[in-house]
């Protein structure tokens, strides 16, 4: 079968750069949205640039010229948003319903998959504020895309390891603690840390495959499912190091907001969700006719988390 050419928008992101290089290397045609707006930002002109160089074929538009945007929607067949959910980064979740207006105009594309690639939004219906407005805004872009009839699949792939590993799911460093770590309760709830080069891998392997159309892939596989205790625990063998573990309470932890701003607000109403409530792995994947990645596509060598932690001894 021939391989569907892919328009990746948010390319020069921190999920989105990885995207382009997976569909590259999966011998996709690929097209990377250059926006009009890019103006002085040095890093993101010769991140494109070196994509270029790499085949990637560069497609200039803009979210404020709705003309550009279908015209770059209609040379592929496969568009890939990434754009920032993050609160601390950027948060651009809606700014795709223009995107969904243009492919809705173009009316070529076989499927869009918009940004998502965290948490599962339609299971977050009970989320704490202010947290829950990114999920609130992904359901959103849902339900415009499945209003306009667009073929979707929406890649759920739970917390990204290199904001969740190293620092053994700490909030405000990326670095592994030195002497003490934070337990969240008492670290057994099942959480999924996923290498983020897999995840662009198995997000572009399931772009041309009939079983995920209009349904959500989760990235779940099993030897990635650990606890934070169990996260912890392998960092201690690795560095050869014991942690004082420091418990902390649900009741405490969600104390700890007041007086925050309002995006570590947002991240911390979402390692509740995450570290307490087991929000990633409370659920069967087949319930509702969701299928996951790992099992789809078993020849991926997946990263597991002691690999991924070496690389910070």
């Amino acid at each position: 079968m021939e391989k569907s050419k892919v328009l990746v928008v948010g390319g020069t992101g921190y999920i989105g750069k990885r995207i382009v290089q997976a569909s590259l290397a999966q011998g996709h045609i690929t097209y990377v949205l250059q926006r009009h707006e890019i103006g002085l930002d040095i890093d993101k002109l010769q991140l494109l640039l070196a994509f270029k160089k790499q085949g990637a074929r560069l497609v200039e538009a803009s979210f404020s010229d709705h003309q550009s945007l279908v015209n770059a929607v209609k040379q592929v067949d496969v568009v890939i948003c990434t754009m920032s959910g993050v609160h601390f980064r950027s948060h651009n979740i809606t700014m795709q319903l223009k995107l969904v207006d243009a492919i809705k105009e173009a009316g070529n594309i076989k499927r869009f998959l918009p940004s998502e690639f965290g948490m599962d939004p339609a299971r977050m219906a009970n989320a704490l504020e202010p947290g829950r407005v990114t999920f609130d805004e992904k359901m959103v872009v849902r339900k415009a895309i499945e209003d306009a009839n667009i073929p979707f699949t929406y890649v759920s792939a739970n917390c990204f390891a290199g904001y969740f590993v190293p620092n053994l799911s700490q909030l405000g460093t990326l670095l592994p603690p030195k002497n003490k770590v934070c337990l969240y309760g008492d670290g057994s709830a099942k959480v999924v840390y996923m290498d983020e080069d897999d995840i662009a891998t198995y997000t572009i392997k399931s772009i041309d495959d009939p079983r995920t159309l209009n349904k959500t892939l989760y990235i779940r596989p099993k030897e990635n499912i650990l606890t934070q205790m169990q996260l912890i625990e392998k960092w201690e063998r690795l560095s050869g190091k014991k942690l004082e573990k420091l418990n902390i309470s649900a009741e405490d932890f969600l104390a700890s907001m007041e007086g925050m701003d309002y995006a570590s607000k947002v991240g911390v109403g979402h390692f509740y969700h995450i570290f307490y409530e087991g929000c990633l792995t409370n659920f069967e994947i087949r319930e509702d006719g969701s299928v996951e990645a790992s099992q789809l596509y078993p020849e991926v060598d997946y990263t597991r988390m002691d690999s991924y932690l070496n690389q910070f001894l």
